[in-house]
């Protein structure tokens, strides 16, 4: 006997994207990745909770990470004399700087993965999340499935690296 309308065992679980504006503060922006980091670890939240970090293209991008590579420099001699006396370096030389910071606009992204199972789990992050303080001040903003802004920021999300 075949069944009619077969239905599919497991649904897509619902996506709840919250966004936080952290302006030029990269700073700022930093300390709230590293407590999301630490969230995941110790909650194990590796799936469940996902960000992105949305930072303005910068012109001449490219070429400050191809100048910012050293070149090569040549091995040093085997000699233990010959290093002693080559490796110090000059007075005048230094070592390349890293790349500028940006200093436009930094958003962070951030996307909430929970089973329906795990309704209870998912409004404490709800809560918790904006109450702490590295995202307290960077206007945070909650976005549902039944929002008319949903469709867009799941498409930003989906696009940007992570």
């Amino acid at each position: 006997m075949t069944r009619k309308g077969e239905r599919k065992q497991t649904r897509l679980m619902a996506h709840i994207y919250m966004t936080f504006d952290f302006g030029a503060e990269e700073e700022k922006a930093q300390q709230a990745r590293h407590k999301l980091d630490g969230w995941k670890q110790a909650f194990r939240l590796d799936k469940k909770l996902l960000y992105k970090f949305e930072r303005p293209a910068q012109e001449g991008e490219e070429t400050a990470h191809a100048e910012a590579e050293p070149a090569k420099a040549p091995k040093p001699p085997k000699d233990g004399k010959a290093r002693k006396a080559g490796g110090a370096k000059a007075k005048g030389e230094q070592e390349p700087s890293s790349p500028p910071k940006p200093s436009g606009p930094v958003k962070l992204h951030l996307r909430l993965a929970f089973s329906g199972h795990e309704r209870m789990t998912e409004e404490r992050w709800l809560k918790r999340i904006p109450s702490e303080q590295p995202f307290k001040d960077a206007a945070p903003q909650t976005i549902q499935p039944a929002d008319t802004a949903f469709a867009e920021v799941e498409g930003k999300f989906e696009t940007l690296e992570g």
